[in-house]
């Protein structure tokens, strides 16, 4: 939506869409300074009217035309892709208090972001159209599965600390019954214990009611990343959805496309300028220590037949998966640099790799250490993947689907 040229009046009117303590937020300033612009003893600074003016520029945050939840949230990429199409969030799970941190910094919301979902009361949590939710993978993914049974522990859904949290989402769609719900995994979740795992989620899904679909999914089309997710979406009632509707981009993106630029504006923590461009910093250079570390590791891995080790990659490529374990060394993404050692990623181009944000365009805010930063993109979503999803399934959503005549769907890879 527009707002009106006066401050003033630019609030009023965004109080249609929003509570004050989440213009506060928006504008950067306390609700008594909201209260203190309204009654005019303060005149509210452009800057930040603008700021106001630019979150409701937005389709996603002005009316909405379904509610949703959003479950295991992260720093909330599976809800960013959903908002695109018109949903208005309105109940957020997520325990970690770090991802809370950068969700919060994103999404100024006028509810409570809640812990652990295991107690709350599934009759508390508002009704939605819509259930969000990208579950715990560690138990079923490779890397996972592999660790704890080199440590001897249990996974998939004998981890009682992860495994079974899908059984919580199937609680709360008993209770409240959404018109439909999209859950996201990794794709060793369909392979996991010869497929028993997946069958007992499928029958589980459909004991609910729900007619279901499901689709491994790469984001290589949308973003320089080789990523395999496992999305399975479900109807409360019989729909003509199908993941055949999904339209995919005809497109490969290369690294060049998420990398700092030498044009672009510096930013602190990541980029500096040099000579009138700006590069990134120095300290996302490998040490020579642990650049010969990882060489030799790569090469001991690759005298025994196997793919371990480092994975050194240039402008023109497309990066191996990024995992939550990148902030350890970076070994399965190693920037080229000329003449010295490679470098990591920063933070913000895993934000871009992960289609958070573009170079050049509004970036996302990243309040918390690179440490943090790098776990909290490893285990997030792809978002161009997210809306592609979403935008299939927003006519089903809205019951306003019609069959194309053509039936010229772009099928996915």
């Amino acid at each position: 939506m527009s707002l009106p040229e006066d401050p003033k009046q630019a609030i009023i009117a965004a109080r249609e869409y929003l509570q004050v303590s989440a213009i506060a937020d928006i504008m950067g300033v306390s609700e008594r300074q909201i209260y203190n612009y309204l009654s005019d003893k303060v005149k509210p600074q452009p800057l930040r009217v603008n700021e106001l003016r630019n979150h409701l520029q937005k389709p996603s945050n002005t009316k909405a035309t379904f509610t949703m939840i959003d479950l295991f949230a992260g720093i909330g990429g599976i809800r960013k892709g959903f908002e695109k199409i018109g949903g208005k969030c309105v109940f957020t799970s997520e325990w970690n208090k770090f991802s809370v941190q950068t969700y919060k910094a994103n999404y100024p919301d006028d509810h409570e972001i809640n812990g652990d979902i295991t107690e709350v009361n599934a009759k508390d949590i508002p009704d939605h159209d819509v259930l969000l939710a990208g579950f715990p993978c560690q138990p079923f993914s490779l890397a996972g599965v592999s660790k704890k049974k080199s440590m001897g522990k249990k996974h998939g859904f004998e981890d009682e600390t992860q495994g079974t949290l899908f059984f919580d989402v199937c609680r709360i769609i008993a209770e409240k019954q959404p018109r439909a719900f999209l859950l996201e995994n990794v794709k060793n979740l369909v392979s996991h214990d010869k497929g028993k795992t997946f069958k007992v989620i499928k029958d589980s899904l459909k004991k609910l009611g729900y007619h279901i679909e499901f689709r491994v999914i790469s984001a290589t089309p949308w973003v320089p990343q080789k990523r395999q997710r496992i999305f399975i979406v479900g109807f409360r009632d019989t729909t003509e959805f199908d993941f055949d509707q999904v339209v995919i981009p005809d497109t490969n993106p290369t690294l060049a496309s998420i990398l700092h630029q030498s044009d672009e504006e510096p930013e602190e923590g990541y980029t500096e300028k040099y000579q009138g461009m700006t590069r990134v910093l120095e300290k996302y250079t490998l040490s020579d220590k642990l650049w010969n570390y990882l060489q030799g590791y790569s090469k001991k891995h690759a005298a025994k037949g196997n793919g371990f080790g480092c994975s050194v990659v240039g402008p023109e490529d497309v990066s191996r998966t990024l995992s939550a374990r990148y902030y350890k060394d970076g070994s399965e993404i190693l920037i080229k640099q000329k003449g010295k050692n490679p470098r990591m990623l920063t933070p913000r181009e895993c934000s871009r790799l992960m289609g958070f944000d573009r170079p050049k365009n509004k970036p996302i805010k990243i309040p918390v250490s690179n440490c943090q930063a790098w776990r909290q993109f490893g285990n997030a979503v792809a978002v161009p993947v997210i809306e592609a999803i979403a935008k299939a399934m927003q006519p089903h959503i809205e019951g306003t689907f019609v069959p194309p005549k053509n039936n010229k769907l772009l099928k996915l890879k």
